[in-house]
């Protein structure tokens, strides 16, 4: 087995491919320009979609296209609220008169927290 490795040739070291032949990809060169004020060029396919924005590699900030290409501007739909969400499910009359008897059964001592209601509990004792 020993006879069949090749000597000299290491781990990701040069390869004996000539490239005599061999016919490259169209390129272009693609330029950008940070907030900081550095410029670089990318290289890529003619065919690729050239993005507006790429990382600065000097100081890592956004760089943007020398060659006018703009950004995609997303159309963004407002955040909803709990209470656009309610209201999808209910109507307000609907709400309020849910509202209406909670409050009754909150004074009434029939719901909610203990300590609210030991107040109302001596007040009663007391009458008696």
């Amino acid at each position: 087995m020993a006879e069949r490795t090749l000597r000299g040739a290491r781990l990701g070291g040069q390869s004996f491919e000539d490239e005599r032949g061999i016919e490259f990809a169209a390129r272009q060169q693609v330029g950008y320009r940070c907030a900081q004020g550095h410029e670089f060029e990318i290289t890529m396919s003619v065919e690729a979609d050239v993005p507006a924005v790429w990382e600065c590699p000097r100081c890592g900030l956004e760089a943007e296209s020398t060659a006018g290409i703009e950004r995609e501007v997303k159309a963004e739909k407002p955040q909803r609220t709990h209470w656009d969400m309610l209201l999808e499910r209910r109507s307000e009359k609907e709400l309020e008169e849910i509202l209406t008897e909670r409050l009754e059964l909150l004074r009434g001592g029939e719901i909610g927290p203990a300590h609210l209601h030991r107040a109302n509990q001596r007040k009663k004792k007391a009458k008696a």
